[in-house]
């Protein structure tokens, strides 16, 4: 019987076939960016005040100033930076009954009661529509600003366990494109939403198609390369998000209004159903379901676009997991390291989404220029995959991951104490933390899938990964409401979170230079792995005294 790795070995492992497949499937990572981060120029919040509709309609009569008429309306409170005029509270004046002249100046109305805003809101559109504006969600209604992310994120949480099934189920290529389906026609809601309920409903539905269908396009491509391309091909996927941060300001610049925004952000999913007649089924996922006869042609159509010859028997191709066990929940916490790993690598998730989304989404509230700040941060994401892969193979995985997690808790609390006219120095402090916390968002995706054993390993990525959403859902909370406290505040839950990050890191395993483990035993006697690794190589020595053979040459992550 031949394994699918071992035809692959002629049909070319990473050859002009699947490098078409690998660039097609990496442009559904660039509106993920748009769907993900969206939330900074479609929930824009610009300077708002009460509307209080006899002084609009007096400084029309009157030719008064917008400064007039507000100081007319709000009154003075205390904030961060010192008195400055309320957003939510006017003037409790019933100005059909009060005798008024032109001149502002005779009026006096700082021992007036306040109350809060009756008329809705005038807001400094700086030439932006966002969906605040439009429903008006400030002030008391400012916390449903933080739905239209969590919503999302409570999508990704039940899509991409929901769709992870189906494409087990039915196929990693008919999963991508049934998530696409429904990412075009839930963004097209989106944009048309009559109103907030039916807006948070739909932003439900978008999230649950846009994280597993991206997640069946990641699991496409890692299956159809050779497993010494698998790490590679999965960095620069996740890299293809970078581009996409890169190009959301260039967009979000030209188009002002949320609606088109979201219309063009959405775009892409309806065009990538033509992919229908241009990728390929899993062959390892064909064979796992004993559809031999579509994984041979698949295989052998592979081979022919790569320019290859086929000498092995393809006939006599099986499943190399076929034989896998059947993997449960308890399997991830019933042994001690196990337990360990599951715990550690669950709040890496927790941590990374936390403070990624954080950072990223705090860019949109700290009052500069949000499109020059947007696109100077996403530049330093690429760096990011470049460093992995260059430490890695150098360093091992548990120092660079332990590290970036410090670098980037570290970046948070200096960033947080640097002040405001320092603002250069501010910036390029916390695009360290923005390439820390990407390093380490990263490099969370292949360090689990090295510490557990080949039959849990799909699940215990899938349980894990759960975090991720979760903190996707705490984000926008930690950050919207605790900025309204102290503005640098989130930057301090950000640094401790990704601390302890850091700490835990250093107490897992290091996997470099280790086989990947096949059973619980191996994770949980790992000197037992390495004595078998010594032993069966020193065995093949003797065997091939001729040949030069790497004891530690390392297997790829699947």
């Amino acid at each position: 019987m031949t394994t699918f790795d071992e035809i692959l070995e002629e049909a070319g492992k990473f050859g002009p076939y699947q490098k078409r497949i690998f660039v097609m499937l990496c442009m559904s990572s660039i509106p993920f960016a748009g769907v993900y981060v969206g939330i900074v120029f479609q929930g824009f919040t610009p300077d708002h005040w009460c509307r209080d509709s006899a002084v609009v309609e007096m400084r029309q009569t009157c030719s008064w100033s917008l400064a007039d008429s507000r100081r007319l309306t709000l009154p003075l409170v205390n904030s961060s930076g010192g008195l400055q005029q309320s957003s939510c509270e006017q003037y409790e004046v019933d100005w059909n009954t009060t005798t008024l002249s032109c001149d502002t100046q005779e009026l006096d109305l700082s021992i007036t009661p306040t109350t809060a805003c009756k008329d809705g809101w005038e807001y400094d559109y700086k030439g932006r529509r966002s969906f605040v504006t439009e429903f008006d969600l400030v002030c008391s209604d400012a916390w449903l600003v933080d739905m239209y992310q969590a919503t999302l994120n409570v999508g990704y949480l039940v899509g991409s366990i929901t769709i992870g099934y189906l494409a087990d189920r039915f196929g990693r290529k008919m999963s991508f494109l049934m998530s696409n389906l429904m990412n075009g026609i839930a963004g097209i809601l989106v944009a048309v939403a009559p109103n907030y309920v039916s807006l948070l409903v739909f932003r439900t539905l978008y999230g649950f198609g846009v994280k597993g269908g991206w997640m069946s396009g990641y699991v496409l491509i890692t299956e159809i390369v050779g497993v010494e391309y698998r790490r590679t091909v999965g960095v620069l996927y996740q890299m293809f998000f970078s581009v996409g941060i890169l190009l959301l300001p260039l967009l979000a610049y030209f188009i002002t209004d949320w609606r088109w925004l979201q219309v063009v952000i959405t775009v892409p999913y309806i065009l990538f159903l033509s992919y229908y007649w241009f990728i390929p089924e899993s062959p390892r996922w064909l064979l796992s379901q004993k559809k031999k006869s579509k994984a041979v042609e698949i295989t052998e159509a592979m081979a022919k676009g790569n320019k290859m010859t086929l000498s092995k028997n393809i006939k006599t191709l099986r499943d190399d997991n076929a034989e896998s066990c059947t993997a449960s929940f308890m399997d991830l916490i019933r042994t001690p390291k196990m337990r360990k790993h599951t715990l550690i690598l669950s709040y890496n998730w927790f941590t990374s989404a936390v403070v990624y989304q954080g950072l990223i989404m705090r860019l949109g509230i700290l009052g500069g220029n949000v499109y020059i700040d947007f696109l100077i941060s996403g530049l330093v994401e690429f760096p990011a995959a470049l460093l992995i892969l260059f430490t890695i193979e150098r360093f091992g995985r548990r120092i660079p991951f332990a590290s970036a997690n410090i670098v980037a808790g570290a970046a948070c609390f200096i960033t947080a104490l640097i002040p405001d006219s320092m603002f250069w120095f501010k910036m390029a402090v916390a695009c360290i933390g923005r390439l820390g916390i990407t390093m380490a968002f990263e490099m969370v995706v292949f360090v689990n899938t090295e510490l557990y054993p080949t039959f849990v390993r799909n699940l215990g990525v899938s349980v894990c990964s759960t975090l991720c959403d979760v903190g996707g859902i705490v984000a926008p909370f930690l950050l919207y409401r605790l900025a309204v406290i102290w503005l640098e505040l989130p930057l301090i839950i950000f640094g401790f979170l990704a601390f302890v990050a850091g700490g835990l890191v250093l107490l897992l395993p290091e996997t470099k230079g280790v086989p990947l483990p096949d059973t619980i035993d191996d994770i949980e006697f790992p000197e037992a792995v390495k004595e078998k690794a010594a032993l069966r190589s020193q065995q093949l020595a003797d065997l091939l005294p001729n040949n030069s053979i790497s004891t530690n040459k390392e297997p790829a992550a699947v």
